[in-house]
Parts: C-alpha cells; structure tokens; sequence
C-alpha cells in the first residue's frame, strides 16, 4: 500500500531562492516536452527521450532530471488518456473533451516536480535533505514534520519524493510502501434504530436518551418561546 507523508522545507532566503528557480525551469522544460510529444502523436517514453533529453541537458538539467522530467510529461498524458477513456471529460465532441485534445498538456510554473534518490537524500537523524537544483546540489535544508511522519519516514520511505510550492512556502511529499493491513472480519452485527424519544436504541437492549436529553430539549423550547415574544 503506497502512502504520501508531506514534510515542510525550512530552507534558507538563498536556498528557497534556488528551489524556486528550479521548479520554474523544470516545469519550463517539461512544457519543451509536452510540446514535441504532442506534435508527435504522444510517443512511448523511450522514444519521447530520443527527441528532448539532449535538449534538456542544453538547457542544463542534469541527467536525472532531465529523466524525470520526461517520465512527468509522459505520465501526464497516459492520465489524459485514462480520464477521456472514462468519460470524465464527456462524449466525443463535447465542449471540455475538444478543449483538452486540442493541445499540448500544460504544466503551471510552480507544478510540482518528482525527485528521486539519485538527486535528493534525506537525513532523518538530523531531519534535513540534500536536493539537486539548477544552481548545484544544496545541503543540509531542514524540514519540519510530527513525530508520527518521521517515523513513518524512517520505517516505510521508499521510492520517489515530489517538490512543491504552496503560498511560497516548499514542501516534499514521500512515498511510503506499507505492508497491506489484514482485513477486520466482524464476528455479529447491532441493529440501532433511531427515534424521537429515545435518540437511539440498540438491538442489545441499550437506549440513548435520559434526564440531560430532556432538560437540553426543554432549554431549548423555553429559549424559542422568550424569543418568539420579541416579535422581531
């Protein structure tokens, strides 16, 4: 079972600067991508490689994430794909269905972006990251998260990590692959039925009602009637 645990970057006025301009290149780039894969009928991502990953470099990716900046803009459109075969942008024809075919898949500049081990490392004991930008790899920025996330981090964390940007503040969500809970299987069942007297009686013989239900219900009435008289 795969699970998102998001952490809150602390970086630095230099370091938030650099995630920043990175987010925009990538996504600056993956709109390069988005733009040849269209052209060309959305080929596979081997072939999609073939035609921008040596423009990506130019741009001065580096070579992972030129990667996955390919893998995103590939991913992208097999979700297209998926939502138009499901019918979730309407019938052929339709007004949002035409709309979404009609052109490439755009990126926002501040869409997030996945990282994986080969450019991004954590550091749980001292709860920093190592991250790859456009102005080099930078160290040692801090992230904040609960004691339930980072153990969870430190157990279960496995795969690829997505930076985003939210209100200018930076964030990174981890996979986690947690084993498969067992199932519950109930040994019986109650019956509740609900009513007016009694809030709620159970097949067990248990009923939800009493004084303090009384006296809140009589509060109340004396409440609507003092109000009443105001005739407002």
């Amino acid at each position: 079972m795969k699970l998102s645990v998001r952490v809150k970057l602390l970086p630095t006025l230099e370091q938030a600067s650099a995630l920043g301009s990175t987010l925009r290149a990538l996504n600056v780039a993956a709109n390069r991508v988005s733009k040849v894969a269209y052209e060309r009928g959305v080929p596979r991502e081997y072939e999609l490689r073939r035609h921008t990953y040596a423009e990506l470099k130019e741009r001065g990716l580096g070579a992972q994430a030129a990667q996955l900046t390919i893998r995103k803009v590939r991913d992208a459109y097999t979700a297209l794909k998926g939502n138009i075969t499901a019918g979730n942008l309407g019938r052929p024809g339709s007004v949002r269905r035409v709309k979404a075919e009609a052109k490439p898949v755009n990126f926002r500049p501040d869409a997030a972006h996945p990282y994986d081990d080969r450019n991004l490392s954590w550091n749980l004991d001292v709860q920093t990251v190592s991250i790859w930008t456009t102005a080099g790899r930078i160290k040692h920025v801090r992230f904040a998260c609960s004691a339930g996330a980072l153990k969870m981090l430190q157990e279960h964390r496995r795969g690829e990590s997505d930076l985003i940007e939210c209100d200018g503040a930076f964030y990174l969500a981890a996979v986690c692959d947690v084993a498969e809970p067992e199932p519950y299987e109930p040994d019986g069942f109650i019956g509740v039925d609900l009513g007016i007297a009694n809030v709620a009686t159970a097949s067990t013989g248990y009923r939800a009602a009493g004084r303090g239900l009384d006296r809140y219900r009589r509060r109340q009435l004396a409440l609507r009637a003092k109000l009443q008289k105001k005739g407002t």
